[in-house]
């Protein structure tokens, strides 16, 4: 991979290929897996977390060296499904047949075949007339002038536990040094064991990531994959090939998706959304019926009803109740924002509690930082804040007060009050209503 990054950690379609191949294995009904890791451990521990065993193979000496890594931490188990950490587009349904298969003939080695048109550096299964598998031919041994389409070892295994652990020890030494899993399944026929080879219906899900070619081609294939499982959930995609949606997204139905639009992380949009064009949503929880439109919407959550952009910023920790209403050019962090409130344009609300049934004006800015600490800013509900008022936190707006125009605001305004001027004086009650036009000293 010409990386400081192991391998198996690179991402693909938003999360690393070890996590791919764990949770395919999990959703064919694996309840226990143990990761076999190297260099890079505690990365991969990271990523997998603690449901997941780790066995350590100190030296990289090839698969059959890795498998053996295990034997003290699955030794009670009477089948093995055995995976690659790099083969990360194989389907749950394509394991549960590999599994229901090995079960269903009481093999003792079960493997994964694919039909290619190229065999490359694939092992060749060669069958005999009555279909059975006779024996697997690596590259180096194969004739180089055959050529055309032949089934290969996709390298995805279950064995009899009992047949295979005692057999680890006996893989003869490639002349790399190292030792390698497909010699079983030539051992195995030579042995009389029951041996069957089930083949998958898409060669692309044995296919395996070694370079950034391989895996800028797995992604393609993923990102496809993807796309038209929420196609046929009922998602529209004015265009699906500029749409880009990770594999942990979730897309309720009757959602449009428009052109240029990335749906990442773990978000979850709900029904009638209409989400872009030119719009990023990452890690965000999005209620029905929403709008989103050429902006960028990060660690947010927006109920039901909301219109965010065009050309606006939701920031992590961002909340936008039930009827929010978000224009352009405009950034929320860390606030929450009540039912119904409106902020239209060009302002910026960070650190901030706002009520319901806000105004909140152009150029309106919550200045939260004091050159040390974030500082909160409260707005109460039914608040009205003129255009470039400035809040300077720690500060409260009342309920039903004002802000006007051009007025920084650096002490708390009461409830049905008035600020003006710059810095801000309070005029209270009714009176502040006729006179909030006026310049204060």
């Amino acid at each position: 991979m010409r990386s400081r990054r192991p391998k198996v950690l690179h991402p693909l379609a938003g999360k690393p290929l070890v996590c791919h191949v764990v949770d395919v294995a999990r959703r064919a009904g694996v309840d226990r897996c143990v990761a076999v890791v190297g260099p890079g451990e505690q990365a991969v521990r990271t990523a997998l977390g603690d449901g997941v065993g780790y066995a350590r193979q100190g030296e990289p000496l090839g698969t059959g060296h890795a498998l053996a890594q295990a034997e003290p931490l699955a030794s009670d188990a009477e089948h093995l499904l055995v995976l690659h950490g790099d083969v990360p587009l194989l389907t749950p349904e394509t394991l549960s047949r590999l599994m229901h298969s090995h079960l269903e003939h009481d093999a003792d080695l079960t493997f994964l075949t694919a039909c290619v048109d190229e065999v490359g550096g694939y092992g060749e299964v060669r069958r005999d007339d009555e279909n059975r598998v006779v024996e697997v031919v690596e590259a180096v041994d194969r004739d180089r002038s055959s050529a055309g389409r032949a089934e290969i070892n996709g390298g995805i295994y279950c064995f009899r536990a009992a047949w295979v652990w005692p057999r680890l020890g006996a893989i003869p030494k490639a002349q790399n040094g190292e030792y390698y899993l497909t010699d079983l399944v030539g051992m195995a026929v030579r042995e009389g064991a029951r041996v069957v080879a089930v083949q998958a219906e898409d060669a692309d899900e044995v296919r395996g990531i070694n370079d950034r070619v391989q895996l800028a081609e797995a992604e393609r294939v993923m990102r496809e994959r993807i796309r038209r499982r929420h196609l046929l959930a009922g998602v529209t995609m004015v265009d699906p090939a500029s749409t880009y949606i990770e594999a942990d997204v979730t897309i309720g139905q009757d959602t449009v998706i428009h052109p240029n639009t990335t749906l990442g992380g773990g978000t979850v949009v709900g029904t009638e959304c209409e989400i872009g064009p030119n719009s990023i949503v990452r890690d965000s929880s999005v209620g029905a019926r929403c709008r989103i439109v050429a902006s960028v919407v990060e660690g947010a959550t927006l109920e039901e009803e909301v219109e965010v952009g065009p050309y606006s910023h939701l920031r992590p920790g961002s909340y936008l109740c039930r009827g929010v209403h978000v224009g352009n050019l405009a950034e929320v962090k860390n606030a929450r924002l009540g039912p119904n409130t409106k902020m239209g344009h060009f302002s910026y609300i960070g650190d901030a509690e706002v009520g319901a049934d806000v105004n909140i004006g152009a150029g309106t800015i919550t200045c939260n930082f004091d050159g040390v600490r974030k500082q909160r800013t409260v707005i109460e509900d039914g608040a009205f804040i003129g255009s470039d008022t400035m809040l300077v936190a720690p500060v409260r707006v009342g309920r039903g007060a004002r802000t006007g125009a051009g007025s920084v605001v650096n002490r708390d305004v009461p409830a049905g009050s008035t600020a003006l001027g710059a810095p801000a004086r309070v005029r209270r009650g009714q009176a502040a209503r006729r006179g909030e036009r006026e310049v204060s000293s």
